[in-house]
């Protein structure tokens, strides 16, 4: 289904949302009497009463979310300033707030745990842009990732995504507020991708992260199939081989790499590996898995700009040889790894 226009998705999709949180909370009980007459008939502990808490927790967060940029609009004259240095770390500071209390209740609701190993010391160094590539799998991984640099590291992030995104409210009203794109399939009359990735990462200050997904899409075995023979179609030979003895990420695009390395020369590089719900590949997936009982590992691996290859060959071997590195660290580190 396409998107529809900004001004449609203001008036309709984002006062909705407010709309059906109240009325969903206000008729709670209700549900949650029918979620738990049908327990003794779902497999899993409580799993419907579980998921019902789930999706009313996810759409009430959303729509306070909504309410605050409404009033962060409001106080920045209606728009006027809100793209103003003062606004713009209002709107991070938010998003940092919205989202530890998303993973405080994940870690309640649904047992997460979040770890991370074998962090380099000089990650998020201050005083230095940084250009974040991380893998992409599994459901929520970009919220994990964005709360990581916000909470954690207390980095600005600017973000590459797919414009699909936008159908969500807050999201869409918070992303197109901050430096960031959404990524449209061919040319959508802002440039091609390699142009809008180079003129997010233009510009960025030493509190800055900029954040991409080299793979373009979550993994699964028939994107893996399909990015390797996409490789064949276009001639790239060696890369199709490289990818191929990758088993559990994708073959990564190096389009944006190279345009953000381009145009933020002095960036540090910092590479992202996750692992802990590379199952959880379709709804189907998600719906087994809960209660979830996660462990999630996070790996960060920091490399300084001047270890940065400058030859555009050399970027894209460099950026094969980090993927397959990932690939490595997953398999030893996936919860069925033996």
């Amino acid at each position: 289904m396409p998107l529809p226009p900004r001004w449609l998705r203001r008036l309709l999709l984002a006062p909705g949302v407010v709309l059906l949180a109240i009325l969903l909370v206000t008729t709670v009980p209700l549900w949650a009497l029918l979620a738990l007459a049908m327990s003794p008939f779902v497999p899993g502990h409580l799993r419907p009463l579980r998921l019902l808490w789930l999706g009313c927790f996810y759409l009430v967060w959303d729509a306070a979310a909504l309410l605050s940029l409404f009033g962060l609009w409001v106080g920045s004259g209606f728009g006027w300033r809100v793209r103003a240095p003062a606004f713009q770390r209002a709107h991070y500071v938010l998003a940092g707030w919205f989202l530890r209390v998303f993973f405080w209740q994940a870690r309640w609701m649904l047992r997460l745990r979040i770890d991370v190993v074998g962090t380099d010391p000089d990650t998020a160094l201050p005083g230095r842009p940084e250009l974040v590539l991380c893998r992409h799998a599994g459901p929520g991984d970009s919220f994990i990732l964005i709360h990581a640099l916000v909470n954690w590291f207390q980095r600005e992030p600017r973000i590459v995504l797919k414009d699909t995104l936008q159908w969500d409210p807050a999201i869409d009203v918070l992303l197109n507020r901050l430096p960031s794109r959404f990524i449209a399939p061919g040319r959508d009359g802002r440039g091609s991708l390699t142009e809008q990735v180079g003129h997010l990462a233009t510009g960025l200050d030493d509190d800055d992260a900029f954040v991409i997904f080299p793979e373009g899409s979550n993994f699964t075995p028939k994107r893996r199939l399909r990015a390797i023979a996409r490789l064949r179609d276009r001639g790239h030979e060696r890369m199709a081989l490289k990818a191929e003895a990758m088993r559990h990420v994708l073959a990564p695009q190096p389009g944006g790499l190279l345009a953000a390395l381009d145009a933020a020369p002095d960036a540090g590089v910092i590479f992202v590996a996750h692992t802990g719900l590379d199952r959880m590949l379709t709804v189907t997936d998600v719906w087994r898995e809960l209660p979830m009982d996660k462990r999630l590992v996070m790996r960060f691996w920091s490399v300084p700009p001047e270890e940065v290859p400058t030859g555009r060959q050399e970027r894209i071997d460099w950026l094969y040889e980090w993927w397959s590195r990932i690939d490595e660290w997953i398999a030893t580190n996936r919860d069925d790894a033996t």
